[in-house]
């Protein structure tokens, strides 16, 4: 309250970071204050009769994940890292793996929020009501989310299956052998960027609930996974070479086919390593991008992504695939209805010209994304015009409305609303 009241008299913005892996804008603001929250960063309470935790914004999923473990308890829905905050992915309204429990709004009972006007707010369903499908998803934009109330599931045990499909088939595959079986809990697929197979063949991993195997033998906490370095010197040969694509797809398959009836509790699939991935070079760097598909529409897309891709010579990494539930509830639903998730991993330069080279490709591909009746998510780079926002968010006005009425001062400010915000 006392650096609001600061902000305030010095006609200051606040902006609000977690781990910074937002790449939209949403952390800063020109000539303001950033209030780093991973500091604040403590396991308040966990209540295992009751299946909830309440826990500081700033602690990550690997705090919450120590935290309940060992009273066999898992979160319902994270991101695939373990790395981001509460108060960060709550913000984005993140998703994973989980296809029964729909996206993270699902799993927050309450928040507390330190709004404009400087007073702390108790948040739910049942109290200021009005705040909760706004902040949860609102990127910072309406105060500090201060500590969250989540609710829990069981820890379990599950048997990987990983299955060879293809984009042509996948949504039938989906429906009938995934969603079709109440035992699988958790599910994630990718589409192939190597040379043979470019963004046809796929390969699904399962993770189905085995009750014969007791959870005491398989819930310590991993820390590392296999093959990060293998995975991490060939992550780097697929952005330079097709050759290095055809050996990074091929021991993907390999290494996830070898998985196949590997026992992994719920806690350790959900706590996945992105190590390999880590990159720096001067000059160009990894982008995220992620298109919301309905799950009819899969197919199309994908044939049309597949001939915009060489057009625009974007340069694909990685397409994983995750399933998200329709969801109502946020004022930014990026689901409107079941969708498919494609998470799309590219390398770009960082040039001028290049950059200008991305942001048309990408533009492209949400036209497509548009036209298959999509969405995108809002925390990566900002490249979608202004008038895709509008067509894919119609809702944003109503959003924008709320902003400015919790926030007349504009106290709250990031770059993504300046862009985005319009007349």
């Amino acid at each position: 309250m006392t650096l609001l009241h600061e902000a305030k008299v010095k006609n200051l913005t606040v902006s609000i970071a977690g781990q910074r892996h937002s790449q939209g804008g949403h952390t800063y603001y020109k000539d303001g204050i950033v209030v780093d929250m991973t500091s604040f960063n403590k396991i308040l309470s966990v209540d295992p009769q009751a299946r909830k935790i309440r826990v500081q914004a700033g602690a990550t999923w690997k705090d919450v994940q120590d935290a309940v473990n060992p009273y066999g308890l898992s979160v319902k829905m994270m991101q695939s890292q373990n790395v981001f905050t509460i108060g960060g992915s709550i913000s984005v309204n993140a998703h994973g793996r989980d296809i029964r429990n729909g996206s993270l709004i699902k799993s927050v009972e309450s928040f507390r929020l330190l709004t404009a006007d400087g007073q702390i707010r108790e948040v739910s369903r049942t109290e200021n009501a009005d705040l909760f499908p706004l902040a949860l998803g609102g990127y910072g934009l309406f105060g500090i989310i201060l500590d969250v109330t989540l609710t829990l599931t069981e820890d379990e045990v599950y048997r990987i299956l990983t299955e060879e499909t293809n984009v042509n088939s996948y949504a039938d595959y989906f429906r009938k052998k995934v969603q079709g079986d109440p035992d699988i809990h958790l599910h994630i697929a990718r589409i192939s960027v190597a040379t043979e197979g470019y963004l046809s063949d796929m390969y699904a991993i399962n993770y189905r609930v085995d009750k014969s195997i007791p959870l005491s033998a398989h819930n310590k906490l991993k820390t590392r996974e296999d093959w990060v370095v293998p995975l991490k010197l060939l992550f780097n040969l697929n952005r330079n070479f097709d050759w290095g694509k055809n050996a990074l797809w091929s021991l993907q398959k390999s290494y996830f086919v070898k998985q196949r009836n590997t026992i992994i509790s719920r806690n350790n699939a959900m706590r996945s390593d992105s190590e390999f991935m880590e990159y720096h070079e001067a000059g160009k760097n990894d982008l995220l991008q992620e298109y919301f598909i309905p799950v009819g529409e899969f197919a199309s897309f994908v044939e049309d992504l597949k001939m915009l891709l060489p057009q625009e010579h974007l340069n694909l990494l990685n397409i994983t695939v995750r399933y998200v539930n329709r969801d109502q509830e946020a004022a930014l639903s990026y689901a409107r209805e079941d969708m498919f998730a494609l998470v799309c991993l590219f390398n770009v330069p960082l040039s001028n010209s290049g950059q200008a080279a991305t942001k048309q490709g990408i533009q492209r591909i949400i036209d497509q994304v548009i036209r298959h009746h999509g969405t995108y998510y809002l925390p990566y780079a900002a490249y979608p015009t202004m008038e895709q926002f509008r067509e894919v968010y119609p809702e944003n006005k109503a959003f924008f409305t709320k902003k400015d009425e919790y926030d007349p001062g504009h106290l709250f400010m990031n770059y993504f609303y300046e862009q985005y915000k319009g007349d």
